[in-house]
C-alpha cells in the first residue's frame, strides 16, 4: 500500500539573481528586480513529499517527527534568516532561482533518506510561483 504523505515547513531567506559571466546590463534585462545589488527576500514554503509503503508494525510510511528532524537540520538552520548568495556553500557559485534551490534541497535531503522513499520538493517562492523537483 504505497502512501504518501508530507511535511511542510518554511524559511525566510534574501538572494540576488545574477549571472557574473554577463554584464550588468544583461542581468538586469534577465532578472529584473532580482537582480538587485542589495539582494531581496523571499518567505519561501517548502513541502517534503515521501512516498512508500506503510510499516505494518507503526502504521506510518515514514516517522513524522523525524522528517521534521531532518528538514529542521538540513535546510531551515543552514537556510533562514540567511542571504543565500553570501551566508552558504551552496550558492557561492550557484545561482539561487528557485529551481536551484529546490535541487539543492532535494540532494540534501535524499542524502539524508533512505531511497526506499521516494522524495518530491515543491517550493513556494511566493503563494504564486512554485517549482516542483524532480519532475517524474
Amino acid at each position: 500500500m504505497r502512501t504518501a504523505v508530507f511535511r511542510k515547513a518554511n524559511f525566510n531567506s534574501a538572494h540576488r539573481l545574477h549571472n557574473p559571466q554577463l554584464d550588468d546590463k544583461t542581468n538586469e534585462a534577465l532578472f529584473g528586480l532580482c537582480n538587485n545589488p542589495n539582494y531581496h527576500g523571499h518567505n519561501y514554503d517548502l513541502i517534503v513529499k515521501l512516498i512508500g509503503e506503510i510499516n505494518p508494525q507503526t502504521g506510518y510510511v515514514f516517522d513524522m517527527k523525524i522528517l521534521n528532524d531532518i528538514i529542521k537540520e538540513e535546510i531551515i538552520e543552514r537556510f533562514d534568516h540567511k542571504n543565500l548568495n553570501m551566508d552558504t556553500v551552496e550558492f557561492k557559485n550557484l545561482n539561487p532561482t528557485a529551481e536551484n534551490i529546490a535541487r539543492i534541497i532535494y540532494e540534501l535531503l535524499r542524502s539524508k533518506i533512505e531511497v526506499k522513499y521516494e522524495l518530491e520538493i515543491t517550493l513556494y517562492e511566493t503563494p504564486r510561483n512554485y517549482v516542483v523537483y524532480p519532475v517524474k
